[in-house]
């Protein structure tokens, strides 16, 4: 058990050992019977932990329903996640596959990719994580790729089980191949259990709290409220302060210094990049993203909503816009 009062930040505040809380913003997702997320990445005083760069949590949901038409992305790698559900993802890479609990996929975008993500129906309530990750400005326009890995369940510490899904923690190590030194892990903490660990001392780390209250270094984080330590320590310590289990998500990697703008679907580098990259998937989808077969919504593709009149993008840097 920790011996020192745990302190909860208010969002933008920095907490007496560095940690800032960012609380989510409800973001509905389509229509009366769609999901609605909490996101927590971007917000208005941060853009990224390491270059992970979008943080939405959902669920658990039972009824709900993810049915996401084909729609782009550039200069990014999405990661999906499942804690239940499932969910079929397609894309124009022509890849088909299920997204899975415990199972990670990741798509890099690159120049240009659309892809489609509908929940199945299965028994078990829709609960995940959607990520993104930027791409660094020299890997902006790679090849289009899918990745698939299933981490095997680590249990080795007493009360706490762990699933490395990307980078290393430990003696865990991901094959998924990322363009920017990143972590990933799911962490379920068993009932006042305390779990201290070593990292790289150059990776800002976050911590999003799935289910129950996790203190993250001294610092009392509610659910679904996301925790971030910018870098400078090599070891980072979770606890578990209630007779329930908790579960989070870790989330690190070398900070992230570009600017980029971020806008719908699309990553660039400025303002005038996103206005080409609409007008690109708006008049002729298929030229630069390609088509996804097999999707069979009521919708063919989902079209690029109007741009800000009169306003140009601002560009995104660590500590939110320029």
């Amino acid at each position: 058990m920790s011996t020192r009062e745990p302190i909860y930040v208010d969002h933008g505040n920095e907490a007496c050992e560095g940690v800032e809380a960012y609380p989510p913003k409800e973001v509905p997702l389509g229509g009366a019977d769609a999901l609605t997320v909490r996101r927590t990445l971007p917000n208005m005083s941060r853009s990224f932990v390491g270059a992970w760069c979008f943080v939405d949590h959902y669920g658990p949901e039972e009824g709900k329903c993810m049915d996401v038409p084909p729609h782009p992305h550039t200069s990014l790698q999405t990661v999906s996640w499942l804690f239940s559900g499932e969910i079929e993802h397609r894309d124009s890479g022509d890849v088909h596959a299920m997204v899975r609990p415990g199972e990670v996929n990741l798509m890099t975008s690159g120049y240009g990719i659309a892809h489609s993500e509908v929940s199945t129906k299965s028994r078990d309530a829709l609960h995940g994580v959607q990520l993104w990750t930027v791409l660094p400005h020299d890997k902006a326009d790679i090849v289009r790729e899918f990745q698939h890995h299933a981490p095997e369940l680590d249990d080795n510490h007493s009360g706490v089980k762990s699933r490395v899904f990307i980078g290393e923690l430990g003696d865990a190590v991901s094959p998924i191949h990322t363009e920017s030194p990143l972590l990933g892990a799911e962490i379920i903490l068993a009932p006042g259990t305390t779990f201290e660990t070593p990292v790289k001392a150059g990776f800002e780390h976050g911590v999003l709290v799935d289910t129950g209250v996790i203190d993250f270094d001294g610092t009392r984080l509610d659910n679904s409220v996301l925790g971030v330590r910018d870098k400078g320590l090599d070891h980072l310590r979770l606890h578990n302060p209630t007779d329930k289990p908790a579960r989070l998500m870790l989330l690190g990697g070398e900070p992230f210094d570009e600017h980029v703008v971020m806008w719908w679907n699309f990553i660039g580098r400025s303002h005038d990049d996103i206005v080409r990259l609409r007008e690109e998937w708006n008049e002729a989808p298929d030229d630069r993203f390609g088509r996804v077969k097999g999707y069979r919504g009521a919708e063919s593709w989902l079209a690029a909503p109007p741009l800000p009149d009169g306003v140009r993008l601002k560009a995104r840097h660590r500590r939110g816009r320029g």
